[in-house]
């Protein structure tokens, strides 16, 4: 069985990944630090602590493992704590990543995908963000990612590693078995937070901003399923395996929802009211990030099916009343 490198496996989407790859028939090998990560989501594969700045960590997991690319998701990704912190996402996300690529040239390992964002595009309203458009990021996270994403051209060109750069746009929903699930600790991400807000395990959402230029004055995302997401990843894989050049890819579904939208939908789908407060904008967000792309689609054969915003909701609002991993 075929090992694969899995930075940040025991995370929100590289645990999902780590399932989808065990499906597809590779060996799953997650790296984590658990900083943010959960052990009890290392389900599908073996487990390596190891920090990505930890150069002879790294060393010994190729060596023992020989895998034969990373996937790479492992990083920081907080937009807010970036712009506070901005030092923390450099050291963390770049050199972090910097030091994985290293690693992975010296033990030959030279197939890469990598978990990038719609972020780098920054803010670009009436603009159908593809592949193409410039990258303009107005955050340390979205920069520290695009950082990433050029050390990957450069190390290709010198080294030979060869890449898919994967540029999310929100990714929502959880897998409906339940056997994994989005938790984050602090939770920052709006679906989650919602459930708790509808379960009483928190108080009320908070709504950053009401004063954006969209129909109802809140921001509006793409939305895409975590499970949509990773299938993307394998496809990415097996384009590497089948010696096809290095690529970027947008992982979005066209249709944007507002923040007052998701959470009416919630409503809809849990048959509650979600208890609701409006704040001042957070620092960083972007007004709209709805993806323009089809070449996903087109070259990769990707087609999302469980991105309906209803599914998104109802397979993380099951995961929700499973349980949670505990440290």
């Amino acid at each position: 069985m075929t090992n694969i490198l899995v930075t940040g496996g025991a995370g929100y989407i590289g645990s999902h990944a780590c399932k989808a790859l065990k499906a597809a028939g590779y060996m799953p090998v997650t790296y984590d630090n658990l900083i943010t990560g959960w052990v009890d989501a290392v389900k599908f594969g073996p487990f390596e602590q190891g920090d990505l700045n930890d150069r002879e960590r790294l060393d010994q997991v190729f060596a023992a493992y020989q895998p034969a690319a990373v996937m790479h998701f492992a990083g920081l990704s907080q937009v807010g704590e970036s712009t506070r912190i901005p030092e923390t996402y450099w050291q963390t996300n770049v050199c972090g990543s910097l030091t994985l690529m290293q690693a992975a040239v010296t033990a030959g390992c030279l197939d890469f995908v990598f978990s990038s964002t719609c972020a780098t595009y920054g803010d670009q309203d009436n603009v159908v963000l593809d592949e193409t458009c410039v990258q303009m990021p107005i955050n340390p996270y979205a920069s520290s990612k695009r950082a990433i994403e050029d050390m990957l051209r450069d190390f290709e060109a010198a080294h030979g590693l060869r890449h898919v750069i994967f540029r999310y746009f929100n990714v929502a929903g959880a897998d409906p078995e339940a056997e994994v699930g989005e938790q984050h600790q602090p939770e920052t991400h709006l679906v989650p937070l919602m459930l708790d807000a509808l379960d009483g395990t928190r108080g009320a959402l908070t709504i950053f901003g009401t004063d954006y230029d969209t129909p109802d004055g809140t921001c509006i995302r793409d939305y895409v399923h975590v499970c949509d997401l990773v299938d993307a990843h394998i496809l990415g894989l097996k384009w590497l395996e089948d010696s096809k050049p290095s690529r970027v890819f947008n992982l979005g579904t066209g249709d944007g929802f507002s923040v007052r939208e998701v959470i009416a939908q919630a409503g809809h789908v849990t048959n509650r009211d979600v208890p609701v407060i409006e704040g001042p904008r957070r620092e960083g967000d972007c007004t709209k990030l709805v993806s323009g792309s089809t070449r996903a689609e087109a070259e990769l054969g990707w087609t999302p099916t469980r991105s309906s915003m209803a599914q998104m909701i109802g397979d993380a609002w099951r995961w929700h009343q499973s349980g949670h991993f505990e440290k």
